[in-house]
This record gives structure tokens, sequence and C-alpha cells, in this order.
């Protein structure tokens, strides 16, 4: 699922292609021109079941051309309206990774939603469009599917809520709306029905035109972490420190923002550690991470402020050590720092400690750039050119 290109379209070039008024047309060959991500969406096979009208390629148009059509999404800003346009553009392009024939020759994509995101945040990142934008557009993509099935689990208030969190719930219900639409099936009507109920989820939790509201950021951080977990209830928020906790690929500018705004803190740095006990970046990085741990317990028992620096690209790295800053009822302060993608290749080619650009890469396409619903505070410094 990589995306081994650095050119293509600008985030001018998406703007321009975005259907306007009066007409409302949709320049296909323009926009399937684009992405050779699109191109061999044309195919993939679908489950007959729940497609009968073909392959993926087929079913996308199918699905732009529903939301265009709609009312709702001609009304919204032009923001909106882009982010839309594109998260539907791109929702199935995680399929051709992951489609595979079961033993009963029913075809299946588990897992395509999570896979698109990471390729749609590989090509808007390289067409420079805005941070915020982005991460929206991924969003929708990552949760595309839940409308379809949320009145059904076991908990569905609890989903929405998170949900609201992640992406605009009003815009991902308009998203199922139309890919329940740019099908043939013979339970549309019902997928319809659901994504209806789902929506009335989002708006009886009062999460559907915005996030839902917490009563103060322990109270969210709380929530995500421990199921079943009152949303309205007001924790208490006293904490013994503060860790601030670094996030950003190598070459980032994660030391110079540390340097520049933590004077006098004492860094727990992931790369320090390697140095000191002579581990490479591309080695084994237990001993590294043990003493990373080791000397970030001394700060929590000491109730010390402090900064942790590594990586921290993906919300996995990122919820091991927030366990143990939570169990020392720490408050956590994410950083995350993204430049734009020639910079970030500048200053990890000036760095002492070069990350070969295969390794950089495979990191590219692993981030997860942290959400705010991760952590107390998040600061994000995006977009340098």
């Amino acid at each position: 699922m990589t995306v081994h290109r650095y050119d293509g379209p600008s985030f001018a070039d998406l703007q321009a292609l975005v259907p306007a008024s009066p007409d409302w047309s949709i320049n296909w060959d323009s926009v399937w021109g684009l992405w050779c991500e699109l191109q061999v969406l044309d195919a993939c096979q679908q489950d007959p079941i729940h497609h009968a009208e073909g392959d993926v390629g087929r079913h996308t148009r199918m699905v732009v051309e529903a939301l265009v059509g709609t009312k709702e999404w001609k009304e919204l800003d032009e923001a909106a309206k882009g982010c839309l346009f594109w998260a539907a553009v791109l929702h199935d392009v995680g399929k051709p990774a992951t489609t595979k024939t079961e033993e009963d020759g029913r075809i299946t994509s588990r897992g395509h939603s999570r896979v698109g995101a990471a390729i749609a945040r590989q090509l808007l990142w390289h067409a420079g469009t805005p941070f915020y934008w982005r991460e929206q557009l991924c969003g929708i993509i990552s949760a595309h599917q839940l409308p379809f099935w949320l009145i059904e689990r076991p908990d569905p208030e609890r989903l929405a809520i998170e949900s609201s969190w992640r992406c605009p719930a009003d815009l991902l219900y308009l998203h199922a709306k139309a890919d329940a639409l740019g099908r043939e099936c013979e339970d549309q009507n019902a997928v319809l029905d659901n994504v209806a109920l789902a929506r009335q989820v989002f708006e009886d939790e009062g999460c559907l035109t915005q996030r839902f509201a917490f009563s103060n950021n322990e109270s969210r951080v709380a929530f995500f972490e421990r199921p079943g977990r009152d949303p309205n209830y007001a924790a208490f928020e006293t904490f013994r420190c503060k860790v601030t906790f670094m996030s950003g690929l190598p070459g980032a500018g994660k030391d110079t923002w540390i340097a520049r705004n933590r004077q006098g803190v004492p860094v727990v740095s992931l790369d320090a550690l390697r140095d000191e006990l002579g581990v490479t970046a591309i080695g084994n990085q237990g001993r590294v991470v043990q003493a990373a741990y080791e000397r970030a317990r001394e700060h929590l028992r000491n109730e010390q402020d402090f900064v942790w620096n590594g990586t921290n690209v993906t919300a996995q790295l990122r919820a091991k050590p927030f366990k143990l800053f939570r169990d020392y009822n720490a408050q956590i302060e994410i950083v995350y720092i993204e430049p734009s993608l020639s910079r970030l290749r500048t200053q990890n080619r000036n760095r002492d400690a070069v990350v070969p650009e295969n390794v950089l890469s495979n990191l590219i396409q692993k981030m997860e750039p942290p959400g705010d619903w991760e952590a107390h505070q998040i600061l994000r410094v995006v977009g340098q050119a």
C-alpha cells in the first residue's frame, strides 16, 4: 500500500475538480487520471451480494454521483464540500490491498477502511493539502462503514460519541447515505434505514453537528480509555506532573522545538538513549525502550515534569507509554510536528543520524497523527514548507 510518488496533483488541482454550480458535473477523466490507486479499482471485484453493480471503480463512481446529486452536499461550505467529495472518491481505495476470495467463494475486503485512510493520507500529503482538511477526510474514510451497523452494536451511543471526535458525524452520515445509494443490492432499503437510525443516534447524543461535549479534558481521556464509563461524569483534574509527549517523523524538528519551548525540562529521548547504549535506529529497540521507561518512572515518582521524545507516529506506539503516565496521574500534552514532505526529507538528510529513505517511507506509510481524544492537550506544528 506504499505510495511511491513524490509528484502528482496539488491541492489547487483537487479543488478545481470539485463539481460546482450550475451543472455540478464531474470530470471523471481528470479525477480518475490523478492517481494509479484509483485506476486499479476498475479491476477490483466485490461480493455480488452487497455489490451487484460490479467492480470497486464502478461503485465509487456511483457513490460520488449519488453524493453530488444531493441537496445536502450542495449546501455545504466549500471546504466541507471538497472534503466530502474527495472522501467519496477515495473511500474504497484500500480494497485492492485487502480483497480476497474465501473458501466458500465469497469476496471480502476486511480492514479496507483503515488501509484506505492510510493510502489517502499519503496521497493527500504529497498533494500539499491542509492538515486539518486531510485528517477530517481520512477520519471519514476510516469510519465510513460505521453508520451501516452502528444501531446493531451493543452500545451505539458510546460508538457515536467516540466517532464524533474522529470525524464530523454529519459529513459521515452524508457519505454513508451516498455509499448506500451507490450500489445494487437486495437489502439497500435496510441499509438506508440503518444509516438514518445512526444519524438519529448522533443527534440524540448531541454530536451530529459538533463533537460530544465532555465536562473537561480528563473526562474525555478517561472515557476513551475505560469501557462503560459515563460520558457525562465530570472527572477531577488534579495531576501530579505534566508529560510533554513528542510525536513526529525523523527530521520533523522535534529536538529544535524542545530546545526552544521546554528549556530546563528533563528529556527522555529515545535517540539519545540509542547513542548511549550503542543501538542503531533499525536495531533491536528493547533495551532502549526499557531504559526510557525506567527514566520516565523516576520523573513520575518525583512528580517532575518531563519531555518524552520519540517518533510515536502510530496510536499503538503512543498507547503503552500513555498507560504508564496515566498510572502515575500525569497530565499528558502531545506536541505533533509535521513539516511539508520536502522539508522533512531535507531536514532528515541534515541530521547527524540520517534515517534511510526506505525506513522513512515505511514510517510515512504507517503514520497515524495523534487525535484530540488521546491526551489532555495537543499542540500541532504543521505545514512548514
